[in-house]
C-alpha cells in the first residue's frame, strides 16, 4: 500500500508538502511471483515457443531487491519451500492455479559460491534436473564431462559432488546419467567400452559425425550448436554457453517427464560490483540461454540489464532484450497488480544506493518537485547505509532546520541520531540490549563470541537478537553475523539517553571481555588457522588500541602472523601513521608494526624503514616484539643496500637469542654473500638448520658459483621443508629461487618450475618473490625472445617503485645473459656497465664478475675482489658453458 506521511505534512506550513511511502509484505511478493510464473508457463507452452531462439526478448526473470538483512534470503527460502511442497506454503499466500509441467525449484545462495564458482551454479542446475527427470541429457552431459576432465584432471565429478555436499542434497544420479549418456553416444559411434579417460576421443568422433550429418547421431543432430561448443576451448566462457544445451534437452523430454525448472539465485550482489561484472555476465548467459527456465533473483540492487549503456560489459542489454526490467521497480503490492510482462523488479525492505536517492526525491516534495536538493540527498543517502529509519529521521531533521528559517547544509547531517538508539532498543529485552551493545564492539561475531563478549552464561539472548533485522548474516564469513553499520556506529558514537545506558567503565569492561573472547577463539582453534588468525588480530588490535588494553594474546598472535610469511593487511592504519606522537600505547605500536610489515610488499622500502624506526624509537613494545621490529628494519636496510646498518641490526637480533635469532644469523650469511665472501657465507649457512632456512641460503650461495644442479636441489629441499612446516610464503619463495636457478641451465624444466612458483604465489602478497619469478621468465627466454629489453624495462619500473635495488641487480644479470647468448657485444657492454654502477657499493659485485664470465671477458682490474668457493677459472668456465649451451639449443 501507499500512504501519506502525516508527520511531514504537519511538520510544515506548506500545505503542498507531501511524501510517498511504500510498504511491502511477503504476501504481495508471493502474488507477484504467482503472476509472473503463470505468464512464463503459458509462454513456454504456446505452440510458437522455441527454446533455441537466441533473439526473442526474455521475460523468464523476476527480481526482488533491497538492503541486506531485510529478509530477502528468507523470502527466497520460503518461495523455494512453497514451490516444492504445497503444505509448506503459508496459508495466507493462497493456492495458485498453475497448469502445465511440474514445477521443479532449485535455490542457489551465491554468497557461498561467490569466489568465481560459476561451475557450482551450472552443476547444481543440472543436478536438480537429474533428480527430477531421472534420465541423461546427452548433449549437455557430454559437453560438461569434456569440460570437467580438462579443468579438473584427476578429480572425478563424483568426488566433487560429495565434497561440496551436492550429492547429499540432490542424490547421486548425475554421474550415472552422465555415464549412460557417454555410453549411448559411444555405442552409436561404434566406440564401445568408452571410459572417462577417452572422452576426448568420443567428442572428436561426435563432432565429426555431426559435421557429416551421420545417422548414428540422429538423436543429437537437431542440436545445431553442439558441435561448435564441443570444439570450443574448455573454459568458463564456454561453460556459460552449455546451458543452451540443457534448455534444448528439456524441450525434448517426453510429455510425462516435462518439468518447469525455477532457479532462485539468492544474494546476487555477491557476484561482483557494478564495475567488475565477469561473474554477472556468466550468469546472464545462463538466464538468456534457458528461456524455458524461470529465474528469481534476490539481491541488494536492481538488475541493470535493461540499461543500453552496459552494452560491452554484458552480452544482452537494453529494454528490448529485457522488457520487464526496464521500468523503475515497484513495491510488491503495485507490482502484483501490474502487467506481469512489464513489471519484473520488486523493491523490498531497506534501500539500495539508487533507491535511497529515489526515496529522498519523493519523500519530501512540493508542487511535484523534490524539496531536498541533489547534493544534500547524496550526503544523506551515503550516511544512511540504506537504513529507512535513518532516511526518515534525516527527512524530519531537514524540516526541523527549515522551520528555523535556515537552509539545511550537508554538515547538519554529519551527526548521529540518538533516536536511532531508542528506536532500535525499544522492543528489546534488557538481556538483548546488553548483548547488542557488546557485539557493537566487534566487526563480526558468532554465537559463542557474542555470548562470551556479553559475559553471560546462556545463548538465548544472543539467539533472540539474531532474529532482529539489524543483524546481518553472511554465511561464508568466519564469523557469520555483524551489526548493521549505521546502527553500530550510532550505538558507539551517539549520546545514549536510555535508562540502561552504559558508562565509560561499562564499555571498557565489555571491551576487555570481547578481547579475551576473541583471543580464546584463536587459542582453542585446531588445524590450519590463517584466516582465523587474521580475523582475530584485526578485532583484537582494534579493541586493544581503542580501549588501551594489555597486549596479552596479541603478542603470540603477532609472532604467528610473522612466521607464516604471507603478509595480509591486519588492521586499518593509525591516524597520521608514522607520527610517533600518536603511538601512545603498546597496542598502538603493535598496530603500526604489523601494518608496516603488511604494507612493505606495496610500498618503497625506504618508507618501511622509516616507519619501523619510528616504532622502535617510541619504546612502547615489549622486548621480544622490539626484536621483531629491529629484525625487519635490518631486512629493509639490506633491501635498500644499506649493508652496514643491516649488519648492525642483524647482529643485535642474533646476539639477543630470541625467536628471530636464527633468521638474523641467516641475514648475516646473506650479507656475507652479498659482499662476495662466499666461504664465510657457507660456513654461516651450514649451521642454520630449518629455523634459519639453511637449504634456501645454500641455494643462494651455490648458484652464483654456476653450480646450478646443487643450488636447485637445495631449493627443492627448502621448498619441501616449508611445505612440511606449513609455511606458504617460504614455500613460494624457495620455489621461485629454484625456478630462477634452473632457468639458466634448462629452459624446458624451468618452464614448469615457473608455473609451479606462480601457483604457489596465488593469494600471497610477496612482491620481491613475484619479481624473482618474472626475472626467471626472462632468463628462461634469454637468447630466444625478441622482447627481453622491453620486459626488463617494465620490471625496472616495478623494482624502482618497490625500492628493491638488490632485485634490480639480478634483473641486469638476466639482461647480460641474454646479450651474451646472442653475441651482441655492444649491448652486453652497456648492460655490464649498468650492472657495475648498481654494485659499486660492494653488494652484489660478484654479479658483474659473472656477467664478464658469460661474455668470456676479463675481469675489470678495479673490480672488487670476490672470494669464490672454487677457483675463478672454474666459475668462469661454468658460466661460459651455460651461455654456449643455450646458443646451441
Amino acid at each position: 500500500m501507499a500512504g501519506r506521511d502525516l508527520r511531514a505534512l504537519f511538520g510544515s506550513n506548506d500545505h503542498q508538502l507531501g511524501a510517498d511511502e511504500a510498504f511491502t509484505n511477503r504476501e504481495g511478493q508471493w502474488r507477484v511471483l504467482v503472476s509472473a510464473l503463470d505468464g512464463h508457463l503459458q509462454h513456454i507452452s504456446a505452440p510458437g515457443f522455441d527454446a533455441a531462439d537466441l533473439e526473442a526478448p526474455r521475460r523468464n526473470l523476476l527480481v526482488f531487491h533491497g538492503v541486506g538483512g531485510i529478509g530477502k534470503s528468507t523470502l527466497s527460502r520460503r518461495l523455494e519451500a512453497a514451490l516444492t511442497d504445497a503444505e509448506r506454503r503459508p496459508a495466507q499466500w493462497g493456492e495458485p492455479a498453475w497448469r502445465g509441467p511440474r514445477i521443479v525449484p532449485v535455490r542457489l545462495d551465491l554468497a557461498r559460491s561467490a569466489n568465481t564458482d560459476f561451475e557450482r551454479v551450472v552443476v547444481t542446475i543440472r543436478l536438480a534436473v537429474a533428480a527430477a527427470v531421472g534420465r541423461p541429457m546427452p548433449a549437455f552431459d557430454i559437453a560438461l564431462r569434456r569440460y570437467w576432465d580438462h579443468q579438473h584432471p584427476g578429480e572425478p565429478l563424483e568426488e566433487y559432488l560429495r565434497g561440496d555436499g551436492l550429492a547429499a542434497r540432490f542424490g547421486a544420479a548425475l554421474p550415472e546419467q552422465m555415464k549412460a549418456a557417454l555410453g549411448e553416444v559411444a555405442q552409436g559411434l561404434a566406440l564401445p567400452g568408452m571410459l572417462g579417460s577417452t572422452v576426448g576421443q568420443l567428442t572428436g568422433a561426435l563432432v565429426g559425425a555431426l559435421r557429416e550429418h551421420r545417422r548414428s547421431v540422429r538423436a543429437l543432430a537437431g542440436c545445431a550448436r553442439l558441435a561448435d561448443l564441443l570444439e570450443a576451448d574448455t573454459d568458463l566462457e564456454a561453460l556459460s554457453y552449455y546451458p543452451h544445451l540443457l534448455a534444448w534437452e528439456l524441450v525434448r523430454l517426453p510429455a510425462r517427464k516435462q518439468i518447469a525448472p525455477v532457479v532462485l539465485l539468492d544474494t546476487f550482489e555477491a557476484v561482483g560490483d557494478r564495475t567488475h561484472r565477469d561473474m554477472e555476465r556468466l550468469l546472464q548467459h545462463v538466464v538468456w540461454l534457458m528461456p524455458n527456465v524461470f529465474f528469481v533473483v534476490t539481491g541488494r540492487d536492481r538488475l541493470q540489464w535493461a540499461d543500453p549503456a552496459l552494452h560491452g560489459q554484458l552480452d544482452w542489454t537494453g529494454p528490448a532484450a529485457w522488457p520487464g526490467l526496464a521500468d523503475r521497480a515497484l513495491p510488491a503490492p503495485r507490482a502484483a497488480a501490474a502487467d506481469p510482462g512489464s513489471r519484473r523488479q520488486v523493491l523490498i525492505g531497506d534501500f539500495s544506493d539508487e533507491d535511497r536517492h529515489d526515496y529522498l526525491t519523493h519523500r519530501l516534495a512540493t508542487d511535484g518537485q523534490p524539496l531536498i536538493d541533489p547534493s544534500l540527498r547524496r550526503v544523506i543517502a551515503e550516511r544512511s547505509h540504506g537504513l529507512p529509519l535513518y532516511l526518515d529521521l534525516a527527512a524530519m531533521r531537514f524540516l526541523e532546520i527549515r522551520r528555523t528559517g535556515l537552509t539545511p547544509q550537508p554538515a547538519d547531517f554529519d551527526v548521529e541520531f540518538p533516536a536511532l538508539i531508542a528506536r532500535t532498543l525499544t522492543d528489546l529485552t534488557p538481556d538483548e540490549r546488553h548483548v547488542l551493545r557488546s557485539v557493537s564492539l566487534l566487526d563480526a561475531f558468532d554465537i559463542p563470541l557474542a555470548t562470551a563478549g556479553a559475559g553471560i552464561s546462556r545463548d538465548a539472548p544472543v539467539l533472540r537478537l539474531l532474529e532482529r533485522p539489524f543483524i546481518r548474516h553472511a554465511p561464508t564469513g568466519l564469523w557469520p553475523y555483524h551489526l548493521h553499520d549505521l546502527i553500530r556506529s550510532t550505538l558507539r558514537a551517539a549520546e545514549d539517553t536510555t535508562d540502561d545506558r552504559w558508562s565509560p567503565r561499562d564499555w571498557r569492561n565489555a571491551a576487555e571481555r570481547a578481547h579475551i573472547a576473541v583471543g580464546q577463539q584463536w587459542a582453542e582453534h585446531t588445524g590450519p588457522g590463517r584466516r582465523l588468525l587474521i580475523a582475530c588480530l584485526r578485532q583484537g588490535l582494534s579493541l586493544a588500541a581503542e580501549f588501551r588494553l594489555d597486549l596479552r594474546w596479541l603478542t603470540e598472535a603477532a609472532w604467528q602472523y610473522v612466521s607464516d610469511s604471507v603478509w595480509e593487511p591486519v588492521t586499518p592504519a593509525l591516524r597520521d601513521t608514522g607520527d610517533e606522537a600518536h603511538l601512545q600505547t603498546p597496542a598502538d605500536a603493535l598496530v603500526e608494526l604489523l601494518n608496516t610489515l603488511g604494507r612493505r610488499q606495496h610500498e618503497h622500502r625506504r618508507s618501511t624503514a622509516n616507519r619501523l624506526a619510528t616504532v622502535i624509537d617510541a619504546g612502547l613494545l615489549p622486548e621480544e616484539l622490539r626484536q621483531m621490529a629491529l629484525y625487519y628494519l635490518a631486512k629493509a636496510h639490506r633491501d635498500l643496500g644499506r649493508s652496514t646498518a643491516s649488519r648492525t641490526g642483524m647482529q643485535q637480533v642474533a646476539d639477543g637469542g630470541g625467536r628471530l635469532a636464527p633468521a638474523a644469523r641467516r641475514g648475516l650469511a646473506h650479507l656475507a654473500r652479498l659482499s662476495g665472501d662466499f666461504p664465510t657465507a657457507l660456513t654461516a649457512a651450514e649451521s642454520l638448520g630449518w629455523a634459519g632456512r639453511q637449504n634456501r641460503v645454500l641455494g643462494d650461495i651455490y648458484w652464483p658459483q654456476g653450480d646450478i644442479t646443487r643450488a636447485a636441489d637445495n631449493y627443492e629441499h627448502a621448498r619441501d621443508d616449508a611445505e612440511q612446516h606449513g609455511i606458504a610464503g617460504e614455500r613460494a619463495t624457495a620455489q621461485a629461487h629454484r625456478a630462477l636457478a634452473l632457468a639458466f641451465a634448462d629452459p624446458t624444466t624451468a618452464d614448469s618450475e615457473i608455473v609451479l612458483a606462480r601457483h604457489l604465489l596465488t593469494d600471497l602478497t610477496l612482491h620481491a618473490t613475484t619479481l624473482t619469478v618474472h626475472i626467471a621468465g626472462l632468463i628462461r627466454d634469454a637468447g630466444r625472445s625478441t622482447d627481453i629489453d622491453e620486459r626488463a624495462q617494465v620490471l625496472r619500473t616495478e623494482i624502482d617503485t618497490a625500492g628493491l635495488p638488490s632485485v634490480l641487480s639480478l634483473l641486469e644479470l638476466a639482461v647480460c645473459f641474454h646479450h651474451a647468448i646472442r653475441g651482441d657485444e655492444e649491448l652486453l657492454t652497456t648492460a655490464i656497465h649498468r650492472l657495475r654502477r648498481l654494485t659499486n657499493d660492494g653488494d652484489h659485485a660478484y654479479l658483474a664478475d659473472i656477467a664478464h664470465f658469460m661474455g668470456d671477458r676479463p675481469i675489470t682490474p678495479a673490480a672488487r675482489p670476490v672470494r669464490w668457493l672454487e677457483s675463478q677459472e672454474t666459475i668462469r668456465q661454468r658460466w661460459r658453458t651455460l651461455v654456449t649451451e643455450r646458443r646451441g639449443t
